[in-house]
């Protein structure tokens, strides 16, 4: 017995009484547990087909985010439509990092993905192989270049999303392939 422990002393027909109701109520839920398995088990798929289900949207809808942030934010040379494409993908409060810098917030990241086209215009993006994604988080490998000509460029962007949107990237430059 512990110390500052109190002793409940119960009589001897208490405590049958007590065992008899705690058989009862054992008795009686293994009786529902086995008239009512087909619910149970029904439960069981259904859960397993959402897990599936939501983990194909996030694992889509990561793999979008990361297209869309390389072609529609750093490949894009528009500042309008670069604008519109970095409120529907980012979170407010994003931060990109990237090896010069790190970038907070919608704005910042905008116009930094600005002087970044701005200084090689022409340059396109090649994936070098499909978005990966784990959980929240993904990544893609990239090429850019100039069309008809070698790359001068590779890297890979990693994000991690929350909702929907992206509320980090991570840009690290590669070696050429």
């Amino acid at each position: 017995m512990l110390p500052n422990s109190k002793k409940t002393v119960i009589s001897r027909r208490q405590a049958v009484a007590l065992a008899a109701g705690v058989a009862a109520f054992m008795s009686e839920a293994r009786v529902m547990a086995q008239t009512n398995p087909p619910e149970l088990s029904r439960v069981e798929p259904i859960q397993v087909e959402l897990d599936t289900n939501r983990r194909k949207t996030m694992s889509s809808n990561v793999s979008a985010l990361l297209l869309r942030n390389l072609h529609d934010v750093f490949g894009e040379i528009d500042p309008v439509r670069r604008r519109a494409a970095i409120d529907e993908i980012f979170h407010e409060d994003a931060v990109f990092h990237e090896p010069n810098g790190i970038y907070r917030g919608r704005d910042e990241i905008d116009r930094i993905a600005g002087v970044i086209k701005a200084s090689h215009p022409d340059f396109r993006y090649q994936l070098l192989s499909p978005p990966e994604v784990v959980g929240d988080g993904g990544r893609v490998r990239w090429v850019e270049g100039s069309p008809g000509k070698p790359p001068a460029v590779a890297g890979t962007d990693f994000i991690i999303a929350r909702d929907g949107k992206i509320t980090t990237v991570y840009l690290f430059f590669d070696k050429l392939p």
